[in-house]
């Protein structure tokens, strides 16, 4: 046999076994890709956790990464093993085997970015219900109140010395009810209304001051007065849409005390770029006598919360339930 149809017929098996090793390591990179503790890897950019939920979408975000590097590095691999193992001889000339189709080959670039999009949907729609699971009494539920250009923010508490109802309070009448039937009892409450111009009296930062107890479960009602904008607490790693006459809500427990950056993340205007807000997370202690100086300066009650949903929304979320 001449040497040239001894090389074709020693890279027979090795081209016969490619797209099952390749196929098996492209699985393999999906599936194990979201499976280790966020701790063990780099942030790739995101911030440090600051919630026991956050922790989640920063090992989903870096899973990711790591199948994305895992599968391009098989594919660049390919590249170079067909780059160096295929190329053209430089003293003789002849026609390669001229193949119309490799049923094998076609199979592994069908089947597997089926596998890995599959894979990756499944990972991806499990953190999601997870993260939007709501309990059925967080400990503390804060209105979120998004407007043209700032913040308002709702404390749905029992406030000694406020009387009120949150459950029948007009201002909190956008609010379905499935969100309503959990407010506490006889919840006058207190708030706190921001415009662009506030400033977060220890740190310096534009925009008015949300505060949070550590260690305690809060569930954020967000809804809009005007337009859609988004609530994003850049550390908690967790942003939502708020909408004009749709209600959306999420629970996260702080896990750190401290002072952190928020802003809404949907361009809603002119002046989208002064809707920042800061969240000053302190003890549990701290956080109720927050509240009560609230009440002391006057701030009792409720804002309005913003436009109110239709009856067919409010009977599609009831659905839900």
């Amino acid at each position: 046999m001449s040497p040239n149809g001894s090389d074709r017929s020693s890279r027979r098996p090795m081209r016969r076994k490619l797209p099952q090793v390749l196929t098996a390591g492209l699985i393999l990179a999906t599936a194990t890709g979201c499976s280790y503790n966020w701790e063990d890897f780099p942030r790739l950019g995101m911030p440090t956790p600051v919630t026991e939920e956050a922790p989640r979408i920063l090992s989903l975000w870096q899973g990711s990464w790591a199948a994305a590097l895992i599968t391009g590095i098989l594919v660049w691999g390919l590249i170079i093993w067909s780059v160096i193992f295929h190329r053209r001889s430089r003293t003789k000339i002849e026609v390669p085997p001229q193949t119309r189709y490799n049923m094998p080959i076609e199979a592994l670039y069908t089947v597997t970015p089926l596998i890995i999009v599959s894979v990756l949907f499944y990972f991806t729609a499990r953190d999601e219900s997870k993260l939007l699971e709501l309990t059925p009494k967080p400990a503390h539920t804060v209105n979120v109140v998004g407007y043209q250009w700032s913040w308002a923010f709702n404390y749905i508490e029992n406030v000694p010395g406020v009387e009120g109802d949150a459950k029948t309070d007009k201002n909190l009448a956008a609010i379905p009810d499935k969100f309503q039937d959990q407010f506490p009892d006889n919840a006058g409450g207190v708030y706190d209304a921001g415009i662009p111009g506030d400033r977060n009296p220890q740190t310096g930062n534009p925009g008015p001051t949300l505060w949070l107890p550590k260690g305690e479960k809060v569930r954020f009602v967000l809804t809009s007065r005007d337009v859609i904008h988004s609530f994003w607490v850049v550390p908690f790693l967790m942003k939502q849409d708020v909408i004009p006459g749709h209600t959306n809500s999420f629970e996260v427990t702080p896990t750190q005390e401290g002072t952190f950056l928020g802003k809404c993340a949907e361009l809603c205007g002119v002046d989208h770029s002064r809707m920042l807000f800061n969240v000053k997370v302190v003890s549990p202690e701290r956080y109720q006598q927050h509240l009560k100086e609230l009440a002391e300066k006057g701030q009792t009650g409720y804002i309005p919360s913003g436009i109110e949903q239709t009856d067919p929304a409010r009977n599609a979320e009831k659905n839900q339930l």
